[in-house]
């Protein structure tokens, strides 16, 4: 499918998300759309893909004008959207999933979708059971269940927004293949991405958006330092990291138990100390996202002790622990961290410690356009959350942390942000540290937990298997613990 967008504009009140953006993609070939946080790319794709109504300018498929202002009219054309945050129905199955806006008539034809979804599944070597619960599905794995889906209903161009955030390095490659093959069967694919080595890995030609213009284009073979200075004009320099003198044991938790989705944990313990920095690694449901909520009070365990600050707090709610200094920044944005269809300003008056029984609204605003400028969020506090980039949002919940916490809880922090927003975040993080504070954080990137962390914890299968110093330990070393498979020796800290 031939795709060529001309002169495309598109305004949200005074903020120019797109300004005259020329884009052709072509059959056959993985497009990349590169471009740090807030360059407009995700507000491009949503024109393409009929969520949202362009401002001006025009769109040609296969060289015929295209005027659609729904997902349903691009989809009739072949069109299909996966975004960061999968649209899916957490507690339906798998296959009814699957289903859904394929079905006809009164009968439901499950044994004919079933074959289906196996086929395309087995093509694709996507080991997705039929009948699972989408809840218990990693983000990969939903990644996948929409991916079929879409190709179920005929799809010839795939746009796909930021899909390697939050998924492990395994899921990832099983997804670069899934998009070769799909280029090799004459479909369209575009890739829309701030990372660097994903669109240099899986890209057969690069455009790069910044400020909402196209800043150049590029065909293999990619030139990084190029590409760098199309995004930013000036390539980030990485900060230098103060490393803070460790004191007294915050957190400690002694051989804990507690179920989880399909691990859970087992025989856990941690002693985490004032000013340390800890990251957790390992692959999706391996149970570091438990081990966080359990850390939060927002889970039960059901085994084992958790001291803070030499508190016992088994059996003690979330909000006991927030009020013993404890943070939790949750990694699913919108489902757990802001409330869609409520404003940037409206999210501050839920944020306002001060007492009284009216939302003073004026404050609210004024706190919100402070954050903004601060956090350098592009958008307005009037701004719909759910219109924000998902680096944006992210910026949004950072700026929402208390200004003295005691144990700052992170699910994967940086998700969704491009490199120069990374180092400005982890500088921000590390500031608490100064202050005392200790930090827990998960990631999928172990680039981002050997640069930022003190030691790293590898989880796998629901166990803590490898507890080490990052200056002690290596990208293949932690890979080979995320597989099941630690060195002999375990040092602890």
């Amino acid at each position: 499918m031939w795709i060529e967008l001309r002169d495309i504009h598109k305004y949200y009140g005074p903020i120019k998300a797109n300004c005259g953006v020329d884009l052709t993609v072509a059959p056959g070939a993985v497009h990349g759309i590169l471009g740090e946080n807030g360059a407009g790319k995700s507000t491009l794709m949503k024109i393409l893909a009929g969520y949202s109504r362009k401002t001006r300018g025009s769109m040609l498929v296969d060289d015929s004008p295209a005027d659609y202002n729904t997902p349903a009219q691009a989809s009739e054309l072949g069109i299909g959207m996966l975004y960061q945050d999968p649209l899916d129905f957490p507690l339906l199955s798998v296959l009814d999933n699957f289903m859904l806006g394929q079905t006809s008539g009164i009968a439901n034809k499950h044994r004919t979708f079933r074959k289906t979804f196996k086929k395309i599944a087995d093509s694709f070597n996507f080991s997705l059971h039929p009948d699972t619960v989408v809840k218990n599905l990693t983000i990969g794995e939903r990644q996948q269940l929409e991916i079929l889906r879409l190709l179920a209903r005929g799809v010839k161009l795939l746009i796909l927004d930021e899909p390697t955030t939050g998924i492990s390095a395994l899921q990832k490659e099983i997804l670069f293949r899934a998009l070769k093959k799909l280029a090799s069967e004459d479909k369209s694919v575009i890739l829309v991405s701030h990372k660097l080595e994903d669109v240099e890995a899986v890209c057969d030609k690069i455009t790069v958006l910044r400020q909402g213009a196209v800043a150049g284009e590029m065909e293999r073979p990619f030139d990084t330092n190029t590409l760098l200075k199309m995004m930013f004009g000036t390539p980030p320099v990485p900060f230098a990291r103060l490393r803070i003198k460790t004191g007294e044991t915050v957190l400690e938790m002694n051989r804990i138990y507690a179920p989880g989705g399909r691990t859970g944990l087992r025989n856990c313990s941690i002693a985490i100390r004032q000013g340390e920095v800890i990251g957790l690694a390992g692959l999706e449901g391996s149970g570091q996202e438990v081990f966080l909520k359990i850390a939060a009070g927002l889970k039960q365990t059901s085994g084992g002790s958790i001291h803070l600050q030499g508190m016992k707090m088994n059996g003690k709610d979330y909000h006991t622990f927030k009020n013993q200094g404890v943070t939790y920044l949750p990694g699913s944005r919108l489902e757990e961290g802001l409330i869609a269809g409520l404003n940037i300003a409206q999210h501050f008056s839920l944020q306002d410690q001060q007492k009284g029984f009216f939302i003073k609204r004026l404050h609210a605003y004024q706190s919100a356009k402070k954050s903004i400028a601060e956090f350098r969020i592009k958008a307005e506090p009037v701004s719909l959350v759910e219109s924000l980039s998902g680096g944006n949002q992210q910026r949004l919940l950072l700026s929402f942390l208390p200004a003295d916490p005691v144990l700052l809880l992170l699910e994967n922090p940086t998700r969704g942000l491009d490199m120069e927003s990374v180092h400005w975040v982890w500088q921000h993080f590390h500031q608490y540290c100064a202050h005392k504070a200790c930090i827990v954080f998960s990631s999928s990137e172990l680039d981002e937990i050997l640069m930022n962390a003190d030691r790293v914890l590898v989880f796998f299968d629901g166990a803590i298997i490898k507890d080490t110093r990052t200056d002690q330990t290596d990208v293949h070393e932690l890979g080979r613990a995320m597989a099941g498979k630690p060195n002999p020796d375990i040092s602890r800290a």
